[in-house]
């Protein structure tokens, strides 16, 4: 491609080179033809900003090493941060937009922490904030709630939002194997961190309810407000009390309106096999949104991996490629969504206790049902009728350690 022609070309700049970001630029070029094709005009990647240097690859006379090179660039039109995290990553996105450098981010911590300011900056300088990549990998649910469903109200979204999880689950199900040796297997994949916490403590799937939730009522959910459970204290023998009952367990992350308020959770829930979310198997995510109007309505596909991701952050840079000079709508303002007190909402619940406690928690909580394990003494399962969670919570105190897990039921 010749230097005139490269001028001629819509610039774009990626911040940070690593899984996403060389995704990223993967899939320009692959697929340069269709994407000309969709944006109508040609796309060039003219920087590549990264600490290190990457010599022998294709593009390493792209990198820089100072930002202030591409901020300073006014050909360069749209920038890509793959960054991660909310320091350096949030200044450079924040000095992009008021240079009026629309942002395509994947960056889902960032979006949670600061995506009303960034979208109201945007909104300033005649450019976008787009942030498709961050909730679901390559599901475009992001634009389904802000173009496709404009003439419905959002009652609930519920969800598998976190692909190591549902792995991990899902290999607990199927494999009747221990939560920590298919952690372990996860992490030999590369499905897993080193460091897995933020996904097996629900802390990545927090950051996206906090998102869809502020997007479901067009106001603020901070992240820190949302009521977090991982998937830690999951037992095989929690799995096998599940399948007894013909359901499953899975990591769900849920929005939903309580009149004015919000309630935003993650937590485990026991799915029956009527649910579409309990056929959601290995790493893969999927979207459950109620609407007043549409009704049920599910997406679903791969919600992490690099060139997944990186198609979604594409596909908002051709949407600002298309929209150069005008603002995409978002409706999400700073204004906090009230939360719903979650000790008022009521559900049925999973409770397996030591055997000795069957009478005990039958008096305590009435209505239920107890299941009993063949070959198993140590314990018994107990499904409660529906009630508050604070009376829940309540009551399990009174039984104390002879609780051994506890997990909501999906109605």
């Amino acid at each position: 491609m010749g230097a005139e022609t490269r001028r001629n070309m819509i610039q774009v700049a990626v911040l940070g080179y690593g899984t996403v970001g060389s995704g990223v630029v993967e899939v320009l070029e692959r697929n340069r033809a269709p994407i000309t094709q969709k944006a109508g005009e040609g796309l060039n990647v003219k920087y590549i900003l990264d600490l290190r240097d990457f010599p022998g690859d294709p593009y390493e006379d792209k990198v820089v090493h100072d930002v202030d090179v591409i901020l300073e660039d006014d050909e360069v039109s749209v920038v890509c941060e793959t960054m991660g995290g909310i320091g350096a990553a949030y200044q450079f996105t924040r000095r992009a937009l008021e240079r009026g450098k629309s942002v395509c981010t994947s960056n889902k911590e960032l979006v949670a922490a600061h995506g009303p300011e960034l979208i109201a900056i945007a909104r300033q300088h005649q450019c976008n904030y787009m942030f498709e990549a961050s909730v679901a990998g390559g599901i475009p649910i992001i634009r389904a709630i802000n173009n496709a469903m404009t003439g419905e109200v959002i009652e609930q979204i519920d969800g598998i939002l976190n692909g190591t999880t549902n792995y991990i689950l899902t290999k607990m199900d199927k494999e009747g194997a221990d939560f920590d040796t298919v952690l372990r297997k996860a992490q030999e994949k590369g499905y897993a961190e080193r460091n897995p916490q933020a996904d097996i403590e629900g802390h990545d799937a927090r950051r996206k309810v906090a998102i869809l939730a502020s997007l479901m009522m067009g106001k603020t959910v901070d992240a820190d407000g949302v009521y977090t459970e991982g998937i830690t204290k999951i037992t095989q023998a929690d799995i096998q009390y599940a399948k007894s009952a013909g359901k499953t367990i899975k990591l769900l992350g849920s929005s939903k309106r309580e009149g004015d308020c919000v309630l935003a959770m993650v937590a485990p829930f026991l799915v029956g096999k009527d649910d579409p979310l309990c056929m959601i198997d290995g790493v893969f995510n999927a979207v459950c949104v109620r609407s007043n109007m549409l009704g049920d309505s599910m997406y679903y596909g791969r919600g992490a991996g690099k060139l997944p991701t990186a198609s979604a952050v594409v596909a908002d840079v051709v949407d600002c490629v298309r929209h150069q000079g005008r603002i995409i709508p978002c409706f999400w303002e700073k204004e906090k969504a009230p939360l719903a007190n979650l000790g008022e909402i009521e559900h049925r619940f999973f409770l397996r206790v030591k055997s000795g406690a069957k009478e005990a928690v039958e008096a305590i909580f009435p209505g239920g049902r107890s299941v009993c394990l063949e070959g198993r003494t140590e314990d018994v399962g107990y499904f409660t009728a529906s009630l508050k969670e604070k009376d829940f919570a309540e009551r399990c105190e009174i039984l104390g350690d002879t609780v051994l897990s506890k997990i909501r039921v999906e109605e």
